[in-house]
């Protein structure tokens, strides 16, 4: 039976092969088609390798790929860099263990907390473990119950949430859930990371669709720009760091720029 893992691989594998057309990855359009993309005797083939083992893999099926077929598959497929990574990663046998939230070092909450510029630190799951004070008057986090301290389901599902973000909601939404497909894919089966699904997909009308691309984004700096009831509109510069105590914990700084 195909572990969930496998299977996002599959999946994964299956979205990238339809969006690619042929043309860009050199291959004659032929007869026909009657579903987007490539076929899978095409991938197999760029790949060099057998189309019923192709198969099997976007199946989801207990097979093991090899880095020189998954290198080989990445390539077939025109993959960016992120999502390269991301096939490696789901090709690796991971770790079974079920997830349990992390637990921030004292020294990592005290330097969070005496921040000025608002700051908090994430887990794998995204839940909010530690922030400070600034952050506290942008994001109310603090008023949250523990259960909803978690930074999708207060961007995705939370009103107050899509009215700070204003017109640049969507597009922030959207961006988050492809830098979570990364970590869910690892994960993929855990009941902890099912109930976050389960909430997303209850309190998001837009996530089904946004999460059926199965795109991979990655965790860049950038600028965003909020409406804040009782600030008005502000504008951040934000960036991440992973911390060497638990690579699990991110800290997220956001430095208020005119």
């Amino acid at each position: 039976m195909a572990t969930a893992r496998q299977s996002e691989l599959g999946d994964f594998l299956r979205s990238r092969r339809q969006k690619l057309t042929p043309k860009p990855a050199g291959v004659a359009a032929g007869r026909r088609r009657r579903t987007p993309g490539l076929r899978r005797e095409e991938v197999a083939e760029l790949a060099g390798i057998g189309v019923d083992w192709y198969i099997r893999l976007e199946q989801g099926r207990s097979v093991s790929p090899s880095v020189t077929t998954i290198d080989a598959l990445a390539r077939a497929l025109r993959l960016s860099k992120a999502e390269h990574a991301h096939l490696r990663a789901l090709a690796r046998d991971g770790d079974r263990r079920p997830f349990t939230a992390e637990v921030v070092p004292a020294a990592i909450r005290r330097a969070v907390e005496g921040l000025n510029q608002p700051a908090y630190v994430t887990g794998r799951r995204w839940d909010v473990l530690a922030w400070n004070a600034a952050a506290e008057e942008i994001f109310a986090f603090g008023r949250l119950p523990g259960g909803e301290r978690n930074t999708l389901v207060h961007v995705l599902t939370n009103p107050a949430t899509r009215r700070l973000f204003g017109a640049g909601w969507a597009k922030e939404a959207q961006r988050m859930v492809a830098q979570f497909r990364r970590t869910h894919d690892l994960w993929a089966g855990d009941p902890a990371f099912l109930d976050l699904l389960a909430r997303l997909r209850a309190g998001c009308p837009e996530f089904e669709a946004w999460w059926n691309t199965h795109d991979i984004g990655t965790s860049v700096a950038g600028r965003k720009t909020l409406n804040h009831p009782k600030r008005g509109r502000l504008s951040f510069e934000h960036a991440s760091f992973q911390a060497n105590d638990d690579p699990g914990l991110k800290l997220i700084i956001y430095t208020e720029i005119a």
